[in-house]
């Protein structure tokens, strides 16, 4: 039975009509920058802050050690399994065919509450005062453009997502400019605050740091993989993580632990009033790239996961012209576009840190089993990816779980129907 399964699976894979590889290395680095730096400089910060006080420092370093070894562990299996998928592909050829669905069905949840969150964050800095029903509609109106740009081609996409990074980026070194300038609030820098508020703080960056699982599921689309994607992946995490750190220097010199964690809009707050506006602007930019380039990612692990008869095989179609999952991405679209009209922006970056965190603890389990140095890092991040999960506040740990018992659910019942 496995045998005729795997055979069925290999069968499927060859009549699938193959992505084109257009991406380059600087391509592939801006897709991860536009998936973390939007994510996590202005969504995550202050919930991040309330959680940890003081400790926000300390936090941001626990979930960077844990994001490098969830990085590592995927560059080195992205070289082995270059094929549209990521951790999907890796839990299956590694760990058997339920651990490699586990991981995309995480990832499928995890990164489809991320576009939700972003969607809302776009609404939010774009539009502050306004009200429903309208706040609904131009979430959707957001959804629809960013599907149709990822519809018309990942070339498009990757070229949409440098112009939206890089003026993120500009606006960003106008607002540390400014902050380092002006007053300080006073008090300490770096401190423990006790409990479990440091871990639960890292669980929450941890969303700012997801990004780089968008490179591994390109792996269809990039021009030699092998060596691109592994060098993609450290590139786009380091410079992340020199601008979160920066960033979270100044934020807690300028406005202190207490100001920043009640903040909705903490970049925009510590500058002054005339920068304000064009914060707003930076900041809608910036999570405008990082729902590109969610939408595109998570399509890419459905197109995985519908090859495979785990999801529905008709969302596996590619475009004749365009090359694209374009059905997987019309269905991504859709659900994103339900839920950002009905989810709450706190509450989906906690559902998706846990699904995400599970989705790289997969990750390093199935590294654990390459030889090399790479071993001891996956076991690290293994280790790191539990105690975060587990560390986030208890409604998003009870959603996640949820989520995870109801995908091994349909896993089970469709074994049994086989």
């Amino acid at each position: 039975m496995a045998i005729n399964t795997a055979v069925t699976r290999r069968i499927t894979r060859m009549r699938s009509t193959p992505l084109v590889r257009r991406l380059g290395l600087a391509d592939a680095v801006f897709l991860g920058l536009g998936s973390m730096i939007g994510a996590g400089v202005f969504a995550a910060f202050a919930p991040a802050a309330r959680a940890a006080g003081a400790g926000l420092l300390i936090a941001l370093v626990v979930a960077a050690v844990v994001a490098y070894c969830n990085a590592t562990s995927s560059a080195r299996l992205a070289a082995i399994y270059p094929e549209s998928g990521g951790t999907y592909i890796y839990g299956r050829e590694r760990l058997g065919e339920f651990w490699g669905y586990l991981a995309g069905w995480g990832f499928v949840t995890g990164k489809t509450a991320s576009c939700a969150a972003m969607t809302l964050t776009v609404v939010a800095y774009s539009a502050p005062g306004l009200g429903q029903p309208w706040r609904s509609v131009l979430a959707v109106a957001v959804v629809a453009a960013l599907t149709g740009v990822n519809y018309f081609g990942v070339h498009r996409s990757a070229l949409a997502t440098r112009v939206i990074v890089s003026c993120t980026l500009l606006v960003l070194t106008a607002a540390a400019v400014t902050m380092a300038s002006g007053p300080h609030a006073g008090g300490p820098l770096v401190a423990w605050p006790g409990g479990g508020g440091v871990l639960e703080a890292a669980g929450l960056l941890f969303f700012a740091f997801a990004g780089y699982a968008r490179l591994a599921t390109l792996g269809e689309e990039v021009r030699d993989p092998a060596r691109t994607i592994p060098r993609a992946i450290p590139l786009a995490l380091g410079i992340t993580l020199v601008v979160y750190a920066a960033l979270a220097v100044l934020l807690l010199v300028r406005l202190g632990p207490a100001a920043l964690a009640a903040s909705p809009d903490p970049i925009a707050a510590a500058v002054p009033g005339w920068l304000a506006p064009v914060v707003r602007v930076g900041a809608a930019l910036a999570a405008l790239g990082s729902l590109l380039a969610l939408i595109l990612g998570v399509s890419r692990t459905t197109l995985a996961m519908s090859r495979d008869g785990h999801l529905p095989r008709f969302l596996a179609a590619v475009h004749p012209r365009y090359n694209v999952p374009h059905r997987a991405e019309l269905a991504v679209g859709l659900v994103v576009a339900v839920l950002a009209a009905s989810i709450d922006l706190r509450a989906a970056i906690g559902f998706s840190s846990f699904a995400v965190l599970t989705y790289y603890a997969i990750a390093n389990a199935a590294a654990f089993t390459l030889s090399g140095k790479v071993r001891a890092i996956a076991v690290l991040g293994l280790a790191g990816c539990v105690v975060l999960a587990f560390s986030l506040p208890l409604p998003s740990v009870l959603a996640g779980c949820g989520a995870l018992l109801l995908g091994s659910s349909a896993y089970g019942l469709r074994r049994m129907r086989r």
